[in-house]
């Protein structure tokens, strides 16, 4: 069921590139299929879109019900259990709680002469949120895209995700989205959606950034998309590493690494660990407990595929390949896991002990679980308040203060054979004098 790596005498490559090329960057046909989507939604705008949500999800919409109504999301709290809107509420705070502590002010600094520079800090005015369909309701990623964008300030809050057969949007979605302050919900799946918030359609405003993980599809729509409009990120399979010794408890860590394997066929759960006993017990318990998980043919074929219980020399050896993977999700269950903490320079969320499990992050504790995958821990961050804002630079010099740099600039500007550029200095102090 999952293979095991023995890198006690050696090394195995195709570990690391096994987990590089799970992204979902669609290529060829999909490429194809996705540019001739944006187009169409492009250029014939609701059209399009109620054309693709019949070809592809079967529902039949208009031009009026393709933004959810008041009385739907009335209905959605009607329906909703009410004990799932309390965790809801929970988990609500302590997301804001934690991603208020991400804001940055603006700020200025003077100099001689009456030289003031700063920057100002500023939200995106309209993001737009894409929210899948499938076999999981993820109701946790609406609070996890939506509530940093009202922390961060953002005007305008938009939702797409398609709907159900019947033409409802999962009452448990519209809720969490009213909770969190996205202002219209859109009845809109796939690249279709993520065309229409990039470029705007007769219904649906075009939005500055789009947020949200999706298909293959919506991968592709998003990279093709950006640089008309701004994106989060391309949201690669789930992954997670675990580093245990043997003080850890292998019916959780098998639970942990289950965890995240159930996502998708693409998704990877690793473990790494210098015990041969604590392995072989964690094996045993991951086929006792896939047996009965609900998920199952999913766990079957990513354990089979891009799992791994790897075993190493020593916990050092461990960090090492830790910082290879670059994993989106790392549990360091082990005995003193903060000893380790300095160790660990590439990883997106990282849980600390054995009573700090990965889905506590997934759903509740605070920090975000959009995440970098794929081995972009190495230069991207997990999704964080400052990527709902943008800056600029503020520059302002007195006379006496610009008189005093000008040679330098002018000097500069010449170096690079720009004359007009020396000139919009020169003119300002000899214009009688000017050459351009």
């Amino acid at each position: 069921m999952i293979k095991v790596i023995d890198m006690r005498q050696g090394s195995d490559s195709g570990l690391f590139a096994g987990l590089v090329g799970r992204n979902r960057i669609g290529e060829g046909e999909v490429l194809r299929t996705v540019g001739d989507i944006i187009s169409k939604v492009r250029t014939e705008g609701d059209r399009a879109i109620i054309e693709y949500t019949m070809k592809f999800d079967k529902v039949q919409l208009d031009q009026t019900s393709l933004k959810v109504t008041e009385q739907e999301i009335n209905e959605a709290y009607e329906k909703i259990d009410p004990k799932l809107l309390t965790v809801i509420r929970k988990a609500k705070a302590n997301i804001e709680a934690f991603h208020s502590k991400q804001k940055e002010n603006s700020w200025f600094m003077t100099g001689e002469d009456g030289i003031l520079l700063g920057q100002l800090y500023r939200p995106l005015e309209v993001i737009g949120i894409y929210v899948p369909g499938g076999t999981a309701v993820l109701t946790s990623s609406v609070l996890m895209n939506a509530l940093p964008a009202k922390v961060a300030g953002v005007g305008r809050i938009i939702m797409a995700t398609p709907p159900r057969r019947d033409g409802s949007i999962e009452p448990a979605v519209l809720v969490a989205a009213q909770e969190a302050g996205v202002a219209e919900i859109y009845k809109i799946g796939g690249a279709q959606a993520i065309a229409a918030m990039a470029f705007g359609t007769e219904t649906v405003p075009k939005a500055d950034k789009l947020f949200g993980p999706g298909n293959i599809y919506v991968a592709t729509a998003k990279r093709l998309v950006f640089g008309y409009c701004d994106i989060d990120m391309i949201a690669g399979p789930s992954e997670i590493t675990v580093v245990a010794d043997d003080s850890a408890n292998p019916v959780y860590v098998a639970a942990d690494l289950l965890s995240q394997a159930e996502h998708d066929v693409l998704a990877a759960a690793i473990l790494v660990t210098p015990s041969k006993k604590l392995a072989d017990e964690v094996i045993k318990e991951i086929e006792e407990q896939v047996r009965q998980l609900s998920r199952r043919d999913i766990l079957d074929k990513s354990l089979a595929d891009y799992s791994a219980v790897v075993l190493v020399n020593d916990l050092d050896e461990a960090m090492d390949i830790v910082n290879r993977i670059a994993p989106e999700h790392l549990e360091l269950c082990i005995e003193d896991p903060f000893s380790r903490l300095d160790s660990v320079k590439n990883a997106g969320a990282i849980f600390l002990g054995h009573w700090s499990p990965e889905p506590l992050g997934d759903y509740f504790a605070g920090p975000n679980h959009i995440l970098p995958t794929g081995g972009t821990a190495r230069f991207f961050s997990p999704l964080n308040v400052a990527d709902y804002v943008k800056k600029s630079s503020v520059i302002s010099y007195t006379k006496q203060a610009l008189e005093k740099v000008s040679d330098d600039v002018v000097y500069f500007a010449k170096s690079e054979g720009l004359g007009a550029h020396a000139n919009a200095l020169t003119v300002r102090f000899s214009p009688m004098e000017t050459k351009i």
